[in-house]
């Protein structure tokens, strides 16, 4: 899928399925997370719910190739505007809780996302803790 082709909520669901995929596996909390933040928020409201397959394996392939995750993360900034350069951190940062443990390549695969969309750190850490905030069970 060519970057022109992308649209914002592929942007959006290559940068989660990015960080779920980042040590090589996908846990079930982690698809079952991308799947209800697809279905239930404001930006997908528009998108199909049967393009998450396709965008999924559009962004695992990326990935399978040189510089993966540097790769889909261009064409997450190239693709979305400014303005939903926060909303693809958090989503990603949502998705590695979402297993109520996020690990060490998780948290490298973030920093890398926040890094190419030139993201404030301290705003960085204030989402990733709401984030994990959220996934906290009694």
């Amino acid at each position: 899928m060519p970057t022109s082709n992308l649209s914002s909520q592929d942007a959006l669901i290559y940068a989660m399925i990015a960080v779920a995929a980042v040590d090589r596996t996908i846990s079930e909390p982690e698809l079952a997370r991308i799947s209800s933040i697809v279905r239930e928020l404001p930006p997908f409201a528009t998108y199909n719910n049967d393009w998450l397959l396709d965008a999924a394996q559009a962004c695992g392939r990326i990935l399978s190739g040189a510089n993966g995750v540097a790769a889909v993360f261009q064409k997450v900034k190239a693709v979305l505007p400014p303005e939903l350069y926060e909303t693809a951190y958090v989503l990603a940062a949502e998705v590695a809780a979402s297993d109520l443990e996020v690990h060490a390549e998780e948290l490298k695969c973030l920093d890398l996302l926040a890094e190419a969309l030139e993201l404030d750190a301290l705003v960085c850490a204030a989402l990733a803790r709401a984030a994990r905030a959220r996934h906290h069970q009694i």
